[in-house]
């Protein structure tokens, strides 16, 4: 044996060595994964930001979306009063006057007036709810060219075409309360319309809100592991 017993206390000298050697070798193992586990979260914590912006950008668009498709779409679909109705075609005209258009030049007016059943009145037939609004009563414009030949055939084609469905009961959409005088081929702003604009920014923000929730998710798990860590070394150094 190389150990020398004439001295009492030497005699336990190695194994205590052995025995903290062997402790700290244990402590840098285990204080290695705390030591990647932080080297991993700062790495990460650049990535984690961008994609937290991202997450807030595409929620903030999407608010300015629903503003703006709500003022667009939803908002005239609320406010419409357009009421599914059976109109009847006795007449169609060309007026003699032709309509300015834009400043650039003239173009000719086609006007419709139809009858709608149940109702003695007549009404000017629009092709939708924003036709309604404009200062004219004409159910089609061509658009503005310096053909005038050319805008007289083409009016000419629609008006032969209306003239087919002259005598013949066809769907349309009346106000009786807001716009007596007019009626309506088809409703621009309908319920459909309405869901599909508002589709988009739902989606958007479902995603902004999916991407931040998971990143914080991320966030929590790591702290959550580099504490187990943190408390295993703790635990090592007081043995």
């Amino acid at each position: 044996m190389f150990l020398n017993t004439a001295s009492p206390r030497r005699s336990f000298s190695i194994p205590i060595n052995i025995n903290l050697h062997g402790a700290r070798r244990r402590q840098r193992g285990d204080g290695g994964g705390a030591e990647g586990a932080r080297s991993q979260m700062s790495t990460s914590s650049v990535g984690e930001e961008r994609a937290i912006l991202l997450g807030f950008t595409m929620m903030a668009f999407s608010v300015l979306m629903f503003f703006v498709v709500g003022i667009t779409t939803v908002k005239p679909y609320i406010d419409s009063c357009w009421e599914e109705a059976s109109c009847v075609l006795p007449q169609t005209d060309i007026l003699e006057e032709w309509v300015d258009c834009r400043g650039v030049s003239t173009v000719p007016c086609l006007t419709v007036t139809v009858s709608v059943t149940g109702s003695n009145e007549s009404a000017f037939l629009q092709f939708d709810e924003d036709s309604v609004f404009l200062p004219n009563e004409c159910f089609y414009l061509p658009k503005c060219q310096m053909d005038r030949k050319g805008l007289q055939d083409e009016v000419q084609k629609v008006k032969k075409w209306v003239d087919g469905q002259l005598k013949n009961s066809s769907a349309c959409f009346s106000d009786q309360k807001g716009h007596p005088n007019h009626v309506i081929l088809n409703r621009k702003y309908t319920l459909q319309r309405a869901l599909f604009g508002l589709l988009w920014p739902c989606l958007m923000l479902g995603g902004g809100s999916l991407l931040v929730g998971l990143v914080k998710l991320t966030q929590y798990l790591m702290s959550f592991k580099c504490k187990a860590y943190i408390q295993n070394d703790s635990r090592l150094f007081k043995q």
